[in-house]
């Protein structure tokens, strides 16, 4: 069965699982106006966290990461804890690592109000799975090129190399980032994570938010949004992640916004997405951010900057609806897949990011994960105003 959202006042952001069918669900606590961009991982004391950034609206400097997790036996997640704070940049995009020496790292983005080219990847460290945290450290700094952003958790290889994926957010000297030039790249480690070098992903502009799977055979899949909000892209890595496919379409739609896959224990691959893709008669939003500028909100309803945008270029297509929230199945490494449920479904409203007026109904940046049960965890954002958690059972989602 599928949800339908209807009225945000309806649901009950307190933490408390709850059950509809054959879904065990729950609305973290909401200590902000906005949450959005959730990430969820067993940590290394066995139980589930999740991690989302929350403020007045995303790019402003009060955007701060946040912290909640569900112990096994639980019927409520815990009070949401802030673990980050910096009064001059909105704080992005976290990720919950656990590493094979047992600690926890917290990654995510910082930067200037809606300019993603000025982003940074910043870093805590745990060694009590999230009781308490280390200082923030700057993991990699924007360069001349643009600002560095993550969305997706890092890859251990067994042969002990780290991959962890990352998207450069590029622009035109002199003119506002919009999204029409960003591009993936790697960041490798063979020592634990001390260095890294960068590997960027030829042909990769307009793929962002790159998700890799080791499929064990010697084959990395990788997935991705797409900023032309047409399709999910695919590139394959069979050296470790030093050289990739140029992204090319998959049969899946995308939105421009953001998707998540996870390896199965069972060697399948399961995905959750919006199945949903622009339109020629989609209304078109100039930009992922509105009324923000340098200092933060202004009385403007209109897209930060003008667009950047060549003759000769696709550009960025914002404000395709994000609904419904959508799984799917694939039993031969990413080649085909095969749509399964819609786990909630909606209009998926977001032309504006303005949570203050409850506008945003979008069902957006979801991640999924296979916890030690084996059953399917899933977070993701509900109206920009809660994140929505969701647990299924393997065996209902089809085979």
């Amino acid at each position: 069965m599928s949800t339908t959202t209807d009225d945000f006042d309806a649901i009950t952001a307190d933490g408390k699982l709850r059950t509809d069918g054959d879904l065990t669900y729950a609305y973290l606590p909401a200590p902000t106006v906005q949450s959005h961009a959730a990430n969820l991982m067993t940590l290394p004391d066995g139980r589930l966290g999740c991690v989302w950034f929350g403020g007045t609206q995303e790019g402003v400097s009060d955007i701060s990461v946040w912290f909640s997790a569900l112990a096994p036996g639980e019927t409520a997640w815990s009070a949401p804890q802030r673990l980050s704070d910096d009064p001059a940049r909105s704080e992005q995009n976290p990720i919950l690592f656990p590493t094979p020496e047992s600690e926890l790292w917290l990654l995510f983005t910082a930067q200037h109000a809606g300019n993603q080219d000025t982003a940074e990847v910043r870093r805590r460290v745990s060694s009590d799975s999230g009781d308490t945290w280390g200082p923030v450290e700057t993991l990699f700094s924007p360069n001349e090129a643009g600002g560095v952003f993550v969305r997706q958790p890092p890859v251990v290889l067994s042969s002990g190399r780290w991959i962890l994926p990352i998207f450069r957010c590029l622009i035109t000297p002199g003119q506002k980032w919009v999204g029409n030039h960003d591009d993936s790249a790697v960041m490798i480690s063979d020592d634990a994570g001390a260095t890294w070098r960068q590997v960027v992903l030829p042909g990769s502009t307009g793929c962002v938010h790159m998700n890799i799977q080791d499929l064990g055979d010697g084959t990395l899949l990788a997935l991705f949004r797409s900023r032309w909000a047409d399709a999910i892209y695919v590139s394959r890595s069979t050296d470790d992640g030093e050289t990739w496919d140029k992204p090319t379409p998959t049969d899946l739609p995308n939105n421009n916004s953001s998707i998540q896959c996870v390896s199965l224990a069972d060697g399948r691959l399961t995905l959750i997405y919006n199945h949903r893709r622009a339109q020629e008669t989609t209304t078109r939003r100039l930009s992922l951010y509105d009324e923000i500028d340098d200092d933060g909100l202004t009385s403007a309803d209109t897209p930060t900057g003008e667009p950047d945008q060549r003759d000769d270029e696709r550009t960025a297509f914002w404000g395709t609806p994000r609904a419904p929230m959508t799984l799917a199945l694939s039993e031969d490494g990413g080649h085909t897949w095969k749509v399964v449920r819609d786990l909630d479904d909606g209009d998926g409203y977001c032309l504006t990011n303005n949570s203050r007026e409850g506008l945003n109904r979008e069902l957006s940046y979801p991640s999924i994960h296979q916890g030690p049960d084996g059953a399917l965890h899933i977070a993701y954002t509900y109206f920009r105003q809660a994140i929505k958690y969701v647990r299924v059972e393997l065996t209902t989602i089809g085979s």
